[in-house]
């Protein structure tokens, strides 16, 4: 029975294995909701902040914010990488850096070189066992992601572009459009879109206190701030929902697992009884 007992090691590793997953899958699926209801109260504010900058695209204002200048020639992309700290989410992670790492090689065929700053520790261990030039990273935002822990990480992206050091910024992350669909998306931050892009009908300006300059340096810089929070808000959405489904299917495969198992185990059991059967009859037989 050496064979059984093995096997019945098996259905208990995978049993415990189980429990594990179940447990996971519990948690992420308590976690989404709250996940959730903090993406869904953070779109007004990143959707008024996208009409205000609307309005401002369509003025035909006389002073031009450089974040609205698009550039010639681009020599240097900067990304902010929105990612997970954690694993166990399915491949939310690695469908992100698969599409992103398809579009840097594009940028660096074309000698352009690229920056990253990291926001989770899965983007920042990705991106710097590539090699990649990464300027700045954060992690362990927690459930409850602040504004106050993106600031550093943006503004480390905002003065590159201010200085020229950066040519174009991209914002990457998964947006969250059901608790079964996460699509990898990379969204232009700098400079804006175009401004047929903004949904908007109106032509006129608004009347800047105490400057257009100090009052476009604020407003854009919030602007991005928000596009970034959104996003690590739709992130982590998007962590609960992958972990749920990932760790439901790793459950529902333990289960399948443990039933061909303990088959096989009855097999070996039953084989090994009509052994010890058939030795005690012919033993008999023999006497």
């Amino acid at each position: 029975m050496a064979g059984a007992r093995e096997i019945r090691t098996k259905i208990k590793s995978v049993a415990n294995t189980r429990k594990v997953t179940r447990a996971l899958e519990m948690v992420s699926a308590s976690k989404i909701r709250k996940a959730q209801e903090l993406m869904r109260a953070s779109r007004p504010y990143a959707r008024a902040m996208r009409q205000v900058i609307g309005h401002i695209a369509h003025a035909t204002a006389e002073y031009k914010h450089p974040f609205m200048v698009k550039r010639e020639s681009v020599k240097r992309i900067g990304y902010i990488v929105v990612s997970t700290d954690r694993g166990l989410c399915g491949g939310l992670n690695a469908n992100l850096f698969r599409k992103l790492l398809g579009e840097i090689r594009e940028w660096q065929a074309q000698g352009v070189e690229i920056d990253v700053v990291t926001i989770g520790s899965k983007a920042s261990a990705f991106f710097r066992r590539l090699k990649v030039n990464v300027v700045g990273s954060v992690a362990h935002l927690g459930e409850r992601p602040q504004i106050s822990q993106l600031i550093g990480v943006i503004k480390v992206m905002l003065d590159a572009y201010t200085a020229g050091r950066v040519d174009r910024v991209s914002l990457v992350y998964n947006d969250f459009v059901n608790t079964m669909t996460q699509k990898a998306s990379i969204d232009s931050l700098l400079p804006l879109p175009p401004a047929d892009q903004f949904v908007s009908a109106h032509n006129w300006d608004y009347l800047y206190e105490p400057d257009a300059e100090t009052v476009m340096e604020h407003v854009l810089t919030r602007y991005v701030e928000s596009l970034v929070y959104q996003a690590a808000l739709e992130n982590l959405a998007s962590e609960h929902a992958a972990r749920m489904v990932a760790m439901k299917s790793a459950s529902d495969n333990a289960t399948k697992a443990i039933d061909s198992l303990t088959l096989v185990y009855n097999k070996a059991r039953q084989s090994a009884i009509t052994q010890e059967i058939s030795e005690i009859v012919g033993g008999a037989a023999a006497v």
